[in-house]
């Protein structure tokens, strides 16, 4: 495993949120995967059902359809387990064509698991 690949792994994740894609994302995360986001409000959340709310909503989720950049990637590599931090840049345009621009800081951790990388954990602020 290099850089590259768990900068290519964290797009593919990325990618399958955007394109709704739950059996993607469920594919590359761990079923007990814990992560600190905004929409949890500061608590610690544990496992898939969380996220499957968003993948529900489809096409209304506020992650669909939007122009995502992984700026500045961090890599560190330790083993079987891979810590990447990165600035997320989302572009969204609305009904209007009226396009807005947000960033996010993101720090996501891969650990291999029974020979496949899986996302373990994820802090987003």
């Amino acid at each position: 495993m290099t850089e590259q690949d768990i900068i290519k792994l964290t797009s593919d994740l990325i990618q399958s949120v955007v394109a709704s894609d739950w059996e993607t994302y469920c594919r590359l995360c761990a079923k007990d995967i814990t992560s600190f986001e905004p929409e949890a409000e500061g608590y610690l959340v544990q496992g898939m059902p969380f996220h499957k709310h968003y993948f529900d909503l489809e096409n209304q989720s506020p992650y669909a359809g939007v122009t995502t950049t992984l700026s500045c990637p961090h890599v560190r590599l330790m083993g079987d387990v891979a810590v990447i931090a990165y600035i997320r840049i989302s572009q969204k345009s609305d009904a209007d064509a009226t396009s807005t621009t947000t960033t996010s800081r993101e720090t996501r951790v891969w650990q291999k698991i029974d020979g496949e990388w899986k996302h373990v954990h994820f802090h987003r602020s």
